[in-house]
């Protein structure tokens, strides 16, 4: 094998850049940035990200407990919605509003 023909080159560069777009796929399929910092530069945003991660776990935490008051007022409300005496409730003003709407001849006004 002759070590400087094109043919090895080209061999090389092919390798080369399918290695590339596969290393891309990989991070984009984990969701990881193209070109992850290094350094100085690495350990500065090393801390800005463990910043917001401590953000974005009390978000989390004030959002669960909101949706988990959400739910329980939902419970009461459909507990209050399929209680019989609330249908029962409704019925009645239904029936206290009907004289209300009829005339003295028995129509509608």
């Amino acid at each position: 094998m002759n070590w400087g023909s094109p043919e090895f080159v080209l061999a090389i560069i092919a390798i080369a850049t399918f290695g590339g777009i596969l290393k891309t796929w990989v991070r984009a399929s984990h969701g990881l940035p193209d070109h992850p910092d290094r350094g100085r530069r690495g350990r500065k945003n090393a801390a800005r990200d463990t910043e917001e991660v401590e953000r974005l776990k009390a978000e989390n935490a004030r959002l669960t407990d909101r949706l988990e008051a959400s739910e329980d007022r939902l419970a009461v409300l459909e507990r209050i919605v399929t209680d019989k005496s609330y249908s029962l409730a409704s019925e009645i003003e239904a029936l206290r509003e009907e004289p209300a709407r009829l005339g003295s001849k028995g129509n509608v006004q």
